[in-house]
This record gives structure tokens, C-alpha cells and sequence, in this order.
């Protein structure tokens, strides 16, 4: 790839990380902030559980992964695969990281709370880098795109009809 495109994808990436650490803070209080919008429930966590709080992760990478620039598709044909792998690795880091560090210290702190979705938004752009070339995440498009759309209809699912089980709860 030329030098000029690699730019473009490191503006891009360098958005998309801003992007997706501030939409995904903000989001932490769309919910309450909406008067508890039923439609708000759905991208932004509604309680303090874990499995909220994926959603922080999750639909900001997604959001950002739809503005891909069709010059970045054309000459990137696996990034927008990438991100959504990057999106989900980084989604489910969040509960890998949080039950990690709150089961060693036997609870939890808002500050490592707070710098693990950071470190979750981190790792997926990282891992959307290194496999925007990927002839793999290319080919394997479509299962990303399922599993994608499986956590989304999960996450719209258990936001109103959670089971009774520890990623669910509040802590």
C-alpha cells in the first residue's frame, strides 16, 4: 500500500478511537439522561452490570465501522470485517479483564473499571490494524457479520429480559 493510504487509514483509526472513547462515555449516561427512553436502553447500559457495560465497547466500534470511506473499502477490503472483530474481541475483554482483576482483589474499583473499557476500545482498534490485510477476515466476513448481529440482537434482548446469571447482575 502507498504511504498516502496508510496515512488515511492512521486518520481514520486515530478518529475512530477518539470517536469510540467518547461515544462510549457519553453513552454511559444516555440511558438516565433520556428519561430512561426504551430506544436509548437498547445502545446504553441500563444498569451497572457487566453485560451493560459492553455495550459501551460494542456499538461505537460498530457506529464507526459503518462510516468506513469508500476509498479506505476499496483499497482495505477486510477493514470493516476488522473492526467488527476488533469490536468484538474488545467487547468481550471488558468482562475477561473486570472478573480478572475483581476476583484477585475481591472487588471492584471505578478507576480500573473505568481504564479497562479504554484498554477494551485499544485492543480492538489494534487488532483491527494488524488484520486490515487479512485475507481470512475478509473471507470470513459474513460469520463476523453473524456473530455481529447475534450480540446486537443479544444485547436488545437481555437489556429487557436478562437471565439470572453473574455477567447480568449488578455488582
Amino acid at each position: 500500500m502507498d504511504s498516502e493510504n496508510i496515512k488515511s487509514l492512521k486518520i481514520y483509526f486515530a478518529a475512530g478511537m477518539i470517536f469510540s472513547a467518547v461515544l462510549g462515555t457519553l453513552s454511559h449516561f444516555f440511558y438516565e439522561w433520556s428519561g430512561q427512553n426504551p430506544v436509548a436502553a437498547l445502545f446504553s447500559p441500563v444498569n451497572e452490570s457487566t453485560w451493560e457495560h459492553m455495550k459501551l465497547v460494542f456499538f461505537p466500534i460498530l457506529i464507526w465501522s459503518l462510516f468506513l470511506p469508500s476509498r479506505l473499502r476499496k483499497n482495505f477490503p477486510a477493514m470493516r470485517c476488522a473492526l467488527l472483530i476488533g469490536g468484538l474481541l474488545g467487547t468481550w475483554l471488558v468482562p475477561v479483564l473486570f472478573y480478572t482483576y475483581s476476583g484477585i482483589l475481591g472487588r471492584n474499583l471505578a478507576l480500573i473499571d473505568i481504564g479497562i473499557f479504554y484498554i477494551a476500545v485499544l485492543a480492538a482498534f489494534w487488532t483491527a490494524w494488524k488484520l486490515r490485510d487479512s485475507e481470512r477476515a475478509e473471507k470470513g466476513c459474513p460469520v463476523i457479520l453473524f456473530f455481529s448481529a447475534v450480540m446486537v440482537l443479544a444485547f436488545f434482548l437481555f437489556t429487557f429480559a436478562p437471565p439470572d446469571i453473574g455477567l447480568f447482575a449488578e455488582p
